[in-house]
């Protein structure tokens, strides 16, 4: 009788264990994930949205060069605006081209951006205008999702220029894709195809 008493007490004193213990442990943690859930979107709704290849005072479309070029390259910059996975079924991606002057001092001018399908045939200029970019300043042009025309061998033909002397741009393409809980991205640097100060 007293052995039953006994492990009725201790079934009891287990389960008012377990109440405090999700009372004062579980419940606090699933109100810090949610309170933090709710920061991070207070947060990313404050940041007001902006369209890719905004123009501005840094990032400017000129009619006339500046100044007589002195420096300047033609880049190759990889893109993919899909790749493989599984069994070699295409998973499409959003692809960004990003182009950074990295000098401090002095500007440049991204005169010519192509974009290349798998095959090498040009599908269309990205630029209207050359495009001046302020010390510092950088610029992106993006081929979205659902634009499956590039293929996996995609690529952009970028090339600038500048007046005097700089520090050598920084030119690369960001591939990014996120569903559901899954998510992929990476990035491709450009390579120097020629340099010159031709016009």
């Amino acid at each position: 009788m007293s052995n039953r008493i006994s492990e009725e007490k201790t079934e009891m004193i287990y389960r008012q264990f377990k109440l405090v213990f999700f009372l004062f442990v579980i419940v606090p943690i699933v109100l810090l994930v949610l309170f933090i859930e709710f920061r991070f979107r207070s947060f990313e709704a404050g940041i007001p949205p902006q369209e890719p290849s905004v123009r501005d005072d840094a990032r400017m479309e000129i009619d006339v060069m500046p100044w007589h070029p002195v420096e300047g390259q033609r880049l190759y910059v990889p893109a993919y605006s899909h790749v493989y996975h599984q069994e070699g079924e295409p998973y499409f991606l959003t692809v960004t081209l990003n182009i950074r002057n990295t000098d401090v001092e002095h500007e440049i001018v991204v005169t010519s951006v192509r974009y290349f399908d798998t095959g090498g045939k040009e599908l269309r200029s990205m630029l209207k205008k050359p495009l001046k970019l302020a010390p510092l300043a950088a610029t992106e042009f993006v081929i979205e999702r659902n634009d499956k025309t590039g293929g996996s061998g995609a690529s952009f033909i970028v090339e600038w220029k500048a007046g005097t002397e700089v520090n050598q741009p920084i030119v690369e393409t960001v591939m990014i894709d996120t569903r559901g809980q899954q998510g992929i991205s990476f990035i491709a640097s450009g390579v120097v195809l020629s340099e010159g100060n031709e016009e």
